[in-house]
């Protein structure tokens, strides 16, 4: 019965979609970040840290000022990260792996975060 539950399970995973697999992986990665919770379930206008990685980079001006933002995954869902007065962040390329820390604020575009600390994960 050992073989055929593991060719259950190859077969299980060769017909998941590639998004539907890197969200677990995303997920199970961000979970092993300690003191940070998932996107999906983060409170609003509340300190916390959060962990993902980069899939979007914008640079567009932002109350006459240019500000640098990122769209942060951790498998459960999305937020947007800015940096006002930034155009760049050594290090900061898609695929990077985050963890900010600072308060989500809800705006017509959607919950984000506005000049949190961060550092990069591995």
């Amino acid at each position: 019965m050992g073989l055929r539950d593991a060719l259950g399970r190859f077969f299980g995973r060769m017909a998941e979609s590639d998004d539907r697999r890197l969200s677990q992986e995303l997920e199970t990665w961000a979970s092993s970040v300690p003191g940070t919770v998932r996107i999906a379930g983060a409170p609003v206008r509340a300190p916390l840290r959060l962990a993902g990685v980069v899939k979007r980079i914008t640079v567009h001006p932002e109350h006459g000022l240019e500000a640098l933002e990122a769209l942060l995954s951790d498998g459960t869902g999305e937020i947007s990260v800015v940096w006002m007065g930034r155009r760049s962040i050594q290090g900061l390329t898609l695929g990077t792996r985050l963890v900010v820390e600072g308060v989500i604020g809800e705006q017509r575009q959607g919950r984000r975060m506005v000049n949190p600390s961060f550092e990069f994960s591995m």
